[in-house]
């Protein structure tokens, strides 16, 4: 069995933090007017810091836009014109901004290497719970979504986010659907398994999701999706390093895009990589920089 698990050195670029989603758990957003939008000029100084430090992958991470808003179309522009600067400078874009029409993924191809979004929970009754103002949290506009990816031949990435309301089945039933959509095209490149964890800025009251709960998790969804799919886990959502070895040891191979700060859970600090790979070396495993995009 390998002994080798990827991340991707990234760095994240916000076009907006204003969502009209309000998702109970979200420590992510702000309202709709309460935010400045990134300019290109900003976002031109933040990437011309980042050439030569190693870094390849900008992962263009937005809040949503409703697809009748006025505001709609300036919004899409300005994520596409940051891939289009970050491609400029010599990055990689990696671009998760919610729920997108065809026309719109289509669009975006030309300037990514690859594509994202968490499917989150197929499961209906979460749209009762903390999905009750969030729109495009329908699991069928999701399930479309990768659809679009596939049919456009967009490398993605979606995955799980666990302890929200979901049972085990609903995992199994999300799992499964994932697989069957990359089954028919071929698309999907990571799934992500990530932990639900507390933040400051959420009006969820919930528990975290139990880390020692993932490794069993991984080897059923290892069961379930294809081989050519990676399973990634968080690190910075593990904080026991035990619990992130076990993780391993159960089929996990990636970690994601690591940098200086993760926008959807801020409260949870990255280890550096040199250090997570030292760590990592001690108990035998081989840490290495991947693309955003897979050979």
């Amino acid at each position: 069995m390998s002994r080798i698990v990827t991340y991707s050195p990234s760095r994240t670029l916000v076009p907006t933090y204003e969502c009209f989603n309000r998702c109970s758990y979200c420590n992510f957003r702000t309202d709709i007017g309460a935010g400045t939008p990134l300019s290109l000029q900003r976002a031109r100084e933040i990437l011309a810091g980042l050439q030569g430090t190693g870094i390849t992958e900008i992962l263009i991470l937005s809040g949503e836009v409703h697809p009748l808003s006025a505001a709609r179309g300036e919004w899409f522009d300005r994520i596409h014109s940051l891939c289009e600067l970050a491609l400029e400078m010599g990055f990689y874009p990696h671009t998760n901004a919610g729920i997108l029409t065809f026309d719109e993924m289509a669009r975006l191809k030309t300037v990514n290497s690859s594509m994202g979004l968490m499917l989150e929970q197929v499961t209906p009754t979460l749209l009762d719970t903390v999905h009750r103002h969030a729109p495009s949290k329908v699991p069928k506009i999701r399930l479309e979504q990768l659809e679009f990816a596939g049919k456009l031949q967009i490398p993605f990435t979606t995955g799980l986010l666990l302890g929200i309301g979901e049972s085990e089945s609903d995992r199994d039933e999300t799992l499964r659907e994932i697989d069957r959509i990359h089954c028919r095209w071929g698309h999907i490149q990571e799934v992500i398994l990530q932990p639900y964890n507390p933040g400051t800025r959420e009006s969820w009251d919930k528990a975290a999701f139990d880390p020692r709960r993932l490794p069993e998790l991984i080897q059923r969804a290892r069961q379930i999706l294809s081989a050519d799919i990676v399973i990634q886990i968080p690190p910075n959502l593990v904080a026991d390093f035990r619990f992130l070895l076990d993780c391993l040891e159960a089929g996990a191979r990636d970690l994601g895009g690591i940098g200086t700060i993760d926008e959807v859970n801020p409260d949870y600090a990255y280890l550096h990589p040199d250090i997570l790979r030292e760590k990592l070396a001690r108990e035998g495993w081989t840490l290495v920089p991947r693309l955003p995009v897979y050979s």
